[in-house]
């Protein structure tokens, strides 16, 4: 490539991002001792505009570690899903510094292993359950999930004693907005080709993002960000061409992040990620002209295309756009070990991959431990050759 220094080290840039993650306990305990309520959640069905409107701050709790697994298996069956496992181990044994400091624990019934966990977990916290209805695509799941909305700021306002206005609604809805667009705006970069970045770099940044709760910093940081990516790529500092791929599935981080630096370890570049970390949740946003609060957050959060829901068209479509957008060369559904919604619906995704947008797909069944990490390598290492063979045989052509 002409005038293009191929970029061969991690940006000093991403190190904040990096350092929220690792500091972000220090900075909920000092906001604890501000007096500000905390609500923690496990899931992005939970409306945060409803938590910003009565005055708090929702946090991620503590879910992607095997450390409190054992912790969780004295109460919990051995064969159930891992990221359920640590949810409850790190609430059971207080390991959690966000689930300590958590006024109240918001969950959802996504499935039927969290929707059970929650019923254990009350026992020892303060914990409120939102019925997520199992469709999404009639009128009377769209109701249930609005007169939720409506039942979960009641609970809010009687919890924090607040009144929750819709003028207040709405103020969160923009600010929410803006951090979403923000959070696209960085994670586009991945639609750049030859690449601006790692697909370690983008996760680094939307991982990070979580750890650090005031939303105007993070606008900015955000901005900045994605402002000097793009100063540096037009400069000529790329990234050198490799195999595109996408990742979906289930929720991803901690031990997980083993996926992406096995496929970026063998020759592959990860440029997008469709679960829940990164697009899923963000890419819609809240429709700021709805004159009715709850509606638009309920059009909103109903269409998240989770694999708990069905018809899950919405993840469809997003597949579908993203591996356009992208210019994706091969997909890789990363799913949980017991995670029945996703491991069942993989079929799908991969017929639709496969005959609709003939695109490569890999089916990549893992856990919290460490112990499949060279099988995890032989397996993409041979998707990813595969993907190189076929870019021979298409360019032969």
């Amino acid at each position: 490539m002409d005038n293009v220094e191929v970029r061969t080290s991690l940006p000093e840039i991403f190190d904040e991002f990096g350092e929220a993650r690792r500091q972000g306990f220090l900075t909920v305990k000092e906001i604890k001792e501000t007096g500000k309520p905390i609500v923690g959640v496990y899931c992005t069905f939970m409306p945060e505009e409803l938590v910003l409107a009565g005055g708090a701050i929702q946090i991620s709790l503590c879910s992607t570690s095997d450390e409190t697994i054992p912790d969780a298996e004295e109460d919990l069956p051995r064969n159930l899903c891992p990221l359920i496992k640590s949810s409850y181990g790190f609430g059971k044994t207080d390991k959690c510094p966000y689930f300590y400091f958590s006024d109240l624990v918001v969950g959802e019934t996504t499935c039927d292993g969290k929707k059970k966990m929650y019923e254990y977990m009350e026992e020892f916290k303060d914990t409120y359950l939102m019925q997520l209805p199992h469709m999404r695509n009639t009128e009377e799941s769209k109701k249930m999930w609005y007169s939720e909305l409506i039942r979960f700021k009641e609970k809010l306002e009687d919890f924090l004693r607040v009144e929750i206005t819709d003028e207040k609604i709405r103020e969160a809805i923009v600010l929410k907005n803006r951090e979403r667009q923000a959070k696209k705006d960085f994670y586009q970069l991945g639609q750049l080709n030859p690449p601006a970045l790692t697909g370690q770099e983008i996760f680094k940044v939307m991982y990070g993002s979580q750890y650090k709760f005031d939303k105007e910093e993070v606008i900015q940081m955000l901005a900045e960000t994605t402002a000097k990516v793009k100063e540096r790529y037009e400069a000529g500092e790329r990234l050198e061409q490799k195999p595109r791929i996408l990742v979906t599935g289930s929720p991803m981080g901690g031990v997980t992040e083993k996926v992406i630096r096995a496929i970026e370890e063998n020759g592959g570049i990860v440029v997008a990620y469709e679960n829940c970390t990164v697009a899923k949740a963000v890419e819609r946003l809240v429709d700021e002209t709805e004159a009715d609060v709850y509606q638009a957050l309920t059009d909103k959060y109903i269409n998240i295309g989770c694999a708990c829901m069905t018809n899950n068209q919405p993840r469809k479509e997003l597949l579908s756009q993203m591996v356009d957008e992208y210019q994706v060369d091969g997909v890789i559904d990363m799913v949980l070990q017991n995670c029945i919604p996703f491991s069942v619906e993989s079929l799908k995704i991969k017929r639709f991959l496969n005959e609709e947008k003939h695109i490569p797909y890999m089916y990549l069944e893992t856990d919290y431990s460490t112990s499949d990490i060279e099988q995890i390598n032989t397996r993409v290492t041979a998707f990813i050759e595969m993907l190189e063979e076929d870019a021979v045989c298409t360019q032969s052509v």
